[in-house]
């Protein structure tokens, strides 16, 4: 299965897992490979939003960047392409959750707000929840100006999360969104971070950066089964 990425922090009650660029998001092939009905596959519509989707019964597509669930036999995900897919799973509540976070969700707290959902509406505790960030832009190939720097910076605070350069700033995603979850007190053992960056393999993923243009994107998807 070269066309997936399986974070090796979930247990096997579990299916999570990230797409790469052939198989991209392809409904009908993922739900071949992982016998799922194509019903039973849920992508929210992305508009770069800080909006936490509760998916109850209805499962028509709506407007989020994020969605949690408490539904077994429903595969949830999301569409990245330099974003970040971000992975949630209670293992004490079976609570997922499925986060786009862009440079605009970063800067809204979005993973923070998903976390505070599932505590919300499920009673999680954030000691309980795992969470596998996939691939996304990193570090020196995502170079930003000092407006997105400081939208990031202020909704993240201290970390090693970008550097200066050449008069602006590189950031990488990944990693702040990895110090808002653990600003949430989710354990750092709790969290599996990937060290691939979408625009370094164009090969593997679609980058948005690299190509200059929209031409796919990847994806990240759990469920319960």
């Amino acid at each position: 299965m070269d066309k997936l990425t399986f974070p090796d922090i979930f247990d096997g009650n579990v299916k999570a897992f990230f797409t790469k660029k052939p198989l991209c998001v392809d409904i009908e092939d993922i739900g071949s490979i992982m016998s799922i009905k194509k019903k039973d596959i849920y992508l929210p519509i992305q508009k770069h939003t800080d909006t936490v989707l509760l998916l109850k019964s209805d499962i028509e597509p709506k407007i989020a960047d994020a969605v949690i669930t408490n539904k077994k036999g429903l595969l949830i995900g999301v569409q990245v392409a330099d974003c970040v897919p971000i992975l949630l799973y209670d293992k004490k509540t079976s609570v997922i959750g499925a986060v786009h976070a862009g440079w605009r969700g970063t800067a809204t707290q979005i993973i923070k707000k998903t976390v505070q959902s599932m505590v919300e509406h499920f009673d999680s505790s954030p000691y309980d929840i795992l969470i596998a960030l996939g691939p996304g832009i990193r570090w020196s190939c995502y170079y930003v100006g000092q407006d997105v720097k400081d939208a990031v910076c202020n909704a993240t605070g201290d970390g090693e999360y970008y550097l200066q350069r050449n008069g602006g700033y590189c950031v990488d995603l990944p990693s702040a969104n990895m110090y808002q979850a653990l600003s949430m007190g989710i354990p750092e053992e709790n969290i599996w971070l990937s060290n691939e960056c979408t625009y370094c393999n164009p090969e593997v993923y679609h980058s948005y950066r690299y190509t200059k243009s929209y031409t796919g994107s990847q994806g990240g998807f759990i469920g319960i089964f």
